[in-house]
């Protein structure tokens, strides 16, 4: 047995061994309650970091090949304009060399038509001299001499003639290498020109039939045309990836309103390990009226309380040119819990990276399923404990009262006992007084003022 004290009129009170250890499991289980709810915020602080690990590796995974991807674009920009500089190069060597070889083939010809002119010169020169110097030398030998000056005079023009045609012929294959080259050139920078003009057109058309698609359908439709997209690449790994998930969607519009998909996924034995309130936004390049992304972070709140969905998620095609929703998985938590906003893209990715981090944390989701049922258990133990404090206190208070009407009366009582008492002790005092009295009677004093039965005693006595 123990002594405790009444928390509402201070009197004490006995308690047996299993009131008191009732008691004392109370105290532990608040303890218990205590550490429990400190570890579930560590675990809640540990899944918020391995959360924010994944997206910052995803974001280096992603600056990485975009930095593989501009340094191979300038790469092959650098080979192209090697290649276009080795190209000019050869063209500019070609054109120096046909120059050069016909340069010199006009310096020959100069030369050989100098020789050539100065062959006639001196021949003059000779024809002159030995015509003075023979004036008296017979006609046949002037015949003769003029003979081998007109053999000579055909040989040299002969000579000159082929050396001519030789130098024309080579000035002309230079001249054809050097309109190949140049017709090459001009074919090749063509080709390029047009391969570019072609994949220019090709992905103005693809960007036009874009326009042109967005252009003829109404945003309901885009919304829609979203939805699909995200359903069917869900689809496309869900008996692989997810067996066991949930996704359809949202009909339950009892509220007013309501998203556009619920995902939900659940382990062996049923429990739940992450839950996903998805909201698909698109519109037209055309529309009048362009949408921010921040405009629906309300609703979809309320969609994911409404619905007990632990995550929010937004995809959208919303604000095309921000900076901030074109890098990847952007986290809004600081303006409504566990919420983020993705481009089309990520949508597998991220429902793989919550899954996996709620994997993580299913063991202490189990240990808080197990708490809550143990909460209801306290709740109700402090319940039916306040239902007993209450009972116990009325009925203490009733006995309490009893009892001092109970002792009223017994003082009553031993008031009247007293005085029954007093009138006892006056009786046996009285009595006391009396048998005195009556132990003092004698005859001698009987019959001391009375002679007659002083006499007749006298008598008796003989």
């Amino acid at each position: 047995m123990h002594d405790i004290s009444c928390p509402n009129c201070g009197k004490a009170f006995k308690i047996d061994e299993t009131g008191y250890a009732d008691i004392l499991k109370q105290i532990r289980d608040h303890a218990f309650e205590a550490q429990l709810t400190e570890r579930l915020a560590l675990a809640e602080k540990e899944k918020y970091d391995a959360l924010e690990l994944v997206k910052s590796e995803m974001l280096r995974e992603a600056q990485i090949i975009s930095a593989a991807k501009a340094s191979e674009l300038q790469s092959m920009q650098a080979q192209l304009d090697a290649a276009e500089a080795a190209k000019t190069a050869a063209v500019n060597a070609a054109l120096n060399n046909a120059q050069r070889e016909r340069d010199a083939a006009l310096h020959e010809l100069d030369t050989v038509r100098r020789d050539k002119d100065n062959a006639l010169k001196l021949a003059e020169l000779n024809q002159s001299r030995a015509l003075q110097e023979a004036n008296g030398q017979k006609e046949q030998e002037i015949q003769a001499l003029k003979s081998v000056i007109d053999s000579h005079a055909t040989e040299k023009q002969l000579a000159v003639s082929q050396a001519i045609s030789e130098v024309e012929k080579k000035s002309s294959e230079l001249s054809n290498q050097l309109e190949r080259a140049t017709l090459e050139k001009q074919l090749s920078e063509q080709a390029l020109k047009d391969k570019y003009e072609t994949q220019i057109k090709d992905r103005d058309d693809a960007i036009d039939r874009l326009k042109d698609m967005k252009a003829r359908l109404s945003t309901k439709m885009l919304g829609e045309t979203l939805e699909q997209h995200c359903e069917t690449a869900f689809n496309q790994i869900r008996a692989t990836a997810f067996p066991r998930a949930y996704f359809e969607k949202d009909n339950d519009a009892r509220s007013g309103s309501k998203g556009d998909y619920v995902f939900r996924d659940t382990d062996d034995v049923g429990t739940e390990i992450v839950s996903i309130m998805f909201e698909m936004k698109n519109e037209s390049d055309t529309t009048a009226t362009k949408k921010r992304n921040e405009d629906f972070f309300k609703e979809l709140d309320r969609d994911r309380n409404e619905k007990n969905c632990e995550y929010a998620v937004l995809v959208s095609m919303l604000e095309s040119e921000s900076e901030l929703y074109n890098t990847g998985i952007v986290d809004v938590s600081h303006r409504y819990p566990k919420m983020y906003v993705i481009r089309p893209q990520f949508f597998l990715p991220l429902i793989t990276l919550l899954r996996n981090a709620a994997m993580n944390a299913l063991t202490y989701k189990s240990e808080l399923a197990l708490v809550k049922a143990q909460h209801v258990d306290i709740t109700n133990f402090e319940e039916d404990l306040d239902s007993f404090k209450s009972a116990f206190a009325k009925n203490y208070d009733l006995a309490s009262r009893k009892f001092q009407t109970a002792i009223d009366e017994i003082d009553k009582s031993i008031d009247h006992l007293q005085k029954t008492k007093d009138a006892l002790l006056g009786t046996d005092r009285n009595l006391r007084l009396a048998n005195n009295k009556a132990q003092d009677v004698t005859i001698k004093k009987l019959t001391r003022k009375n002679p007659t039965m002083a006499e007749k005693f006298n008598n008796l006595d003989q």
